[in-house]
């Protein structure tokens, strides 16, 4: 259990506490305000809805207002911190669209300038997010061929040769028999729960490495690490020394390693078949591009030295060494999607990175950590042990 110092969390609730009181009394002035003028919106729906939008209207905006950052040692206010447009593809380093605004954030207005940045913030685990001189030529020889989308479901015309081949080589790549494939991570688990599962069911579904051998008596699903983890990049079961065959369903993403988009269920015939014909996501969404298609079996292809080339094998030897070298696993993640008191930085390591460039990041996020006085375990004997402890990325 993490736990942060009493006056950390005494100040930090505070400060909640203060914007959260600080939000109520403007919005009870601006309900009085709109009763006076309550003529004029007769017969329209609200814009606000009460608490629904309360976060967003009168904290989010001043918190990420009050942010700042450690630029070439010197503090500069930042504020425009969440949600940062790039322009470039999101490789080592990217183009950082420079944006400010004059009415305390409520708009923020893009600029022509751009800050050329380390990227912590992707999960570009394999370094397949930019142009690669095998995957890039055969995704744009697929667009001449197929278009960019097939603008049907599978059901109706969205089966082309591309998909059946991209379900054949992740059924192969996984060790499965069979795989069906959908256009979005997110709706690959949102879409076949509902097939699935039924009242009586239950599930869980906790940590990233877990003790597979313990858990085999269930059904499991787990989607980052295809790709990136194990001797051949094909997940958790060939890293634990699990055989596929003893797990019933298979879950991955294309977005993390592959450099794509979608995800994919692997399992037995059967139940690929029956989720065909009854997964709402393959019966009436647009099935997945085809250049999108192809970018997946390129890389699949490049990760097994199908390309003719040792490049898979050494993206695969970079992002373990740069996994282990750096021991965390920048995108900002704080409440409500964390505890109110544990915000995240969550530090997305890729094969694109070097040494010099982690050992850069470690040097900034450490200068940084002393300035806003975060680091609040300097010397953690028990920590230290857990880390020696982990599960290394051979």
């Amino acid at each position: 259990m993490i736990a942060i110092p009493y006056l950390t969390a005494l100040t930090t609730c505070f400060s909640y506490g203060l914007l959260f009181a600080y939000g109520q009394f403007r919005d009870f002035f601006r309900k009085i305000l709109d009763w006076f003028h309550s003529s004029n919106l007769q017969g329209d729906a609200p814009i606000c809805l009460g608490l629904e939008d309360f976060y967003i209207r009168r904290l989010y905006l001043r918190i990420q207002k009050l942010d700042a950052v450690l630029i070439f040692y010197i503090t500069v206010p930042l504020p425009d911190c969440f949600g940062r447009p790039i322009s470039s593809a999101p490789y080592a380093w990217f183009d950082v669209v420079v944006r400010y605004s004059n009415d305390n954030n409520k708009t923020l207005k893009r600029t022509t300038k751009i800050s050329r940045c380390l990227n912590l913030g992707s999960y570009n685990y394999l370094g397949f997010a930019a142009a690669d001189e095998y995957c890039t030529p055969h995704v744009i020889e697929s667009l001449k061929r197929f278009s960019p989308t097939t603008c049907s479901s599978h059901v109706d015309g969205g089966t082309t040769t591309l998909h059946t081949e991209l379900e054949e080589c992740v059924a192969n790549f996984v060790g499965k028999p069979a795989a069906i494939v959908f256009g979005m991570g997110y709706v690959t688990n949102s879409a076949i729960l509902p097939v699935l599962i039924g009242k009586r069911e239950y599930t869980v579904w906790k940590g990233s490495s877990a003790s597979f051998q313990k858990l085999l008596q269930y059904a499991r699903n787990e989607a980052h690490s295809i790709g990136a983890v194990g001797k051949t990049g094909r997940g958790v079961c060939e890293l634990l020394g699990v055989d596929p065959a003893d797990v019933g369903i298979m879950m991955g993403t294309f977005t993390k390693s592959f450099g794509s988009c979608g995800g994919y269920i692997a399992g037995s015939k059967e139940l690929v078949q029956y989720l065909k014909y009854t997964c709402c996501a393959h019966l009436y969404a647009t099935s997945i591009s085809p250049p999108v298609a192809q970018q997946i079996i390129s890389a699949v292809r490049v990760i097994l030295g199908e390309d003719g080339t040792s490049k898979g094998a050494q993206k695969l030897a970079l992002i373990r060494e740069n996994s282990n070298f750096f021991l965390v696993a920048v995108v900002t993640v704080a409440f409500p999607a964390t505890p109110l008191l544990l915000a995240w930085a969550r530090i997305c390591i890729s094969a694109s990175h070097t040494k010099e460039d982690l050992l850069k990041a470690l040097e900034v996020i450490s200068r940084v950590g002393d300035l806003v006085g975060i680091k609040y375990f300097p010397a953690e004997p028990a920590k230290q042990q857990q880390e020696k402890d982990t599960i290394k990325l051979e």
